[in-house]
């Protein structure tokens, strides 16, 4: 656990959030070229089983806060800005605040 930090999520949350933009040019504005939609969804899809898996665990251990940890497992996988707009509220929480607490019912 002590490789997974804050700041490391939150890279890795906005480089989902490329590859998911990559994956809608590539769908929507290129009318889905092969292999790019492919490699891009396949990237999307893995990169969010990940973050679901290693943003979970981040909570558990008090890295991130719990709501944090649910915007990006639930909603990361139909739009994973949720998940990097979460990260900059929780950023500017933990700078204005101090660290954000993770416990049910702290009001913040």
């Amino acid at each position: 656990m002590r490789y997974i930090t804050f700041r490391r999520l939150e890279v890795v949350s906005f480089i989902h959030s490329g590859v998911y933009s990559a994956l809608l040019i590539c769908a929507f504005a290129l009318d889905k070229p092969e292999p790019a939609t492919f490699i891009f969804g396949l990237a999307h899809g893995l990169i969010w089983i990940a973050m679901s898996l290693v943003c979970i665990a981040a909570a558990r251990a008090r890295i991130i806060p719990f709501w944090l940890a649910v915007v990006v497992a639930v909603i990361g996988g139909l739009g994973p800005f949720a998940g990097s707009i979460g990260f900059i509220i929780a950023d500017r929480r933990r700078h204005a605040h101090g660290p954000v607490s993770t416990t049910a019912g702290s009001g913040r």
